[in-house]
């Protein structure tokens, strides 16, 4: 999927609590970054080629705000909106697509029943579901749990599961995910680099687009990951805190002979 006759993505992702732009560092620790839809609108204006809204706190008084904040995008942004967070059924993604979502983010729930990944792919199209994976480096102690040293989190990276990364990647592909979001906790909002280990692990076993996530920090960090096999590359706080600009990222990937839009 990935090679120059395909562009790479810069896809600015919006963490949203109640209505609000929260950012924080490997999940913990949330401020205030603004307000969404003036966001979502100023990395359309500068070339963003899909905006992510995940619904961090996901609660049911939190639902209605989120329906809102996805509809005022979608009249007046005009690239691909993914929305995640709290998508428990296919009711939910009905709803999300009604308000003018493009793909729907599904990661918890699919956890605790992997069928919700078939029933979504079946009713909508592999290209409507996105599988979001918070994944960290298991222990050294727990290879023989996690043959590929990954271990896939749920709680914004505070209760590891019985999931190898690696295996419920595949699982979840096989069930008809079209594209993988893979945010490395241990990465998120360090500004230190992608986790390149991570992506070039499911990128081995993916035939479907992989959005790498966490830890970008600098323009240097964005063309590695690409090299490493993602198709897409999502950040947050460093477009948040205005350190960098969609058009930066581009700039600097197309100095680095990776096609962009």
């Amino acid at each position: 999927m990935t090679g120059s006759d395909v562009a790479t993505r810069v896809i600015p992702c919006l963490d949203v609590a109640a209505g609000r732009v929260v950012k924080g560092v490997n999940f913990l620790n949330l401020r205030d970054a603004g307000d969404p839809v003036e966001l979502a609108r100023l990395y359309y204006a500068q070339g963003a080629d899909e905006i992510t809204f995940l619904d961090v706190t996901a609660t049911i008084e939190d639902r209605a705000t989120m329906y809102a904040t996805v509809t005022a995008t979608a009249e007046q942004v005009f690239i691909p909106l993914t929305v995640g967070g709290g998508v428990r059924t296919v009711d939910d993604v009905v709803r999300l697509l009604a308000v003018g979502a493009d793909k729907v983010g599904v990661n918890s729930a699919a956890i605790a029943r992997p069928d919700l990944v078939d029933e979504i792919a079946t009713r909508f199209g592999a290209q409507v579901l996105v599988l979001s994976l918070d994944v960290k480096r298991s222990a050294p102690a727990g290879r023989e749990r996690y043959p590929s040293g990954f271990v896939v989190t749920t709680h914004g990276g505070r209760t590891e599961t019985e999931l190898d990364a690696i295996a419920w990647a595949r699982e979840a592909i096989q069930r008809g995910a079209g594209e993988l979001l893979v945010n490395s906790i241990d990465a998120d909002g360090t500004k230190q680099g992608f986790d390149l280990e991570l992506v070039a692990a499911i990128r081995e076993i993916s035939p479907v687009p992989v959005v790498a996530s966490g830890g970008a920090g600098a323009l240097e960090h964005f063309a590695p990951a690409v090299a490493a096999g993602a198709d897409a590359v999502l950040a947050a706080s460093v477009f948040h805190d205005g350190l960098l600009s969609v058009g930066q990222v581009k700039g600097a990937l197309r100095a680095e002979g990776v096609t962009v839009r």
